[in-house]
């Protein structure tokens, strides 16, 4: 007979323990493990880092922009690696890792978080702040992709991709989570509201240059169980509720956490939209 594993300690349940624990939890990357059991949030029906792994296979030359921590594109990339052992040399369709990688990333922390991780598999990761130009020759790339950029960069992104070239990326939209903004900002101008809509976006891409071939959204559920999962959240995703701290906020965090000690998980729901955009030529 199979022996239980041994209960771990016990979870916090004080407001204080809770916000103590959240405030303390490193954030750098995009590992949302830690939320396991504590939030939740429903993943678009597309399956991004999956359908990214399908064209990483078919692409010679890729550029990740704003690569976070490099989970993303590691899963992607082993994804490939996983389907290329036992091809016959002759099946000139079958997927196989791109000859060349390149990561971007302009967080100092998620730069050494990933090049840590995307090493091993041959990815060079480079500094580059959000708002810089990509460092890139014209045409360098035959697929960009990017997975939550804090603004797509349309003329630089239409400029590194060669003639015929895809960018391939899953960006958030507007309002998102902006149930749990507003509980802390209060009501937003429409300006803020409607930031990242994706009608914009397209706009912004096709005056680049670019032919927007594939353009889907979705609305989904978010669920936080707990007030360490908000802190934690709030201080992982900055350009949510800017300047966030729990002392600055602290009111409004106790209230939040009896309101879900009484009433249950805090629902809010995320955007999310994908654009498929290729470059003429």
């Amino acid at each position: 007979m199979t022996s239980l594993p041994e209960p771990g300690p016990p979870r916090p349940t004080t407001f204080e323990d809770l916000v103590a624990e959240g405030a303390s939890v490193p954030t750098d990357g995009w590992d949302f493990s830690w939320f396991e059991g504590r939030a939740t949030e429903a993943r678009p029906s597309w399956g991004y880092a999956v359908s990214m792994a399908g064209r990483l296979g078919r692409a010679s030359a890729v550029l990740d922009v704003q690569t976070g921590g490099g989970e993303v594109l590691d899963f992607a990339l082993s994804r490939v690696a996983d389907e290329t052992p036992g091809r016959p040399v002759t099946e000139t369709a079958a997927p196989k890792p791109p000859l060349l990688t390149i990561a971007t990333e302009g967080w100092p922390p998620n730069v050494a978080k990933a090049t840590a991780l995307l090493r091993p598999r041959g990815v060079a990761v480079v500094a580059v702040a959000e708002d810089d130009p990509l460092p890139f020759a014209d045409g360098a790339f035959d697929l960009v992709v990017s997975r939550h950029p804090v603004r797509p960069h349309w003329e630089e992104i239409a400029r590194v991709l060669q003639p015929g070239g895809t960018y391939f990326a899953q960006h958030v939209g507007p309002n998102s989570v902006f149930e749990l903004v507003e509980y802390f900002l209060g009501p937003q101008p429409d300006g803020v509201r409607s930031a990242r809509h994706p009608d914009r976006e397209r706009a912004d891409a096709e005056a680049a240059g670019l032919d927007v071939v594939g353009l889907r959204a979705e609305r989904l559920r978010v669920e936080f169980h707990d007030i360490g999962a908000v802190v934690h959240f709030l201080r992982k995703v900055v350009w949510m509720v800017p300047g966030f701290t729990v002392e600055a906020y602290e009111p409004r965090l106790r209230q939040l956490h009896e309101r879900i000690q009484a009433e249950g998980a805090f629902v809010a729901h995320s955007t999310r939209h994908l654009f498929d955009v290729r470059k003429p030529g």
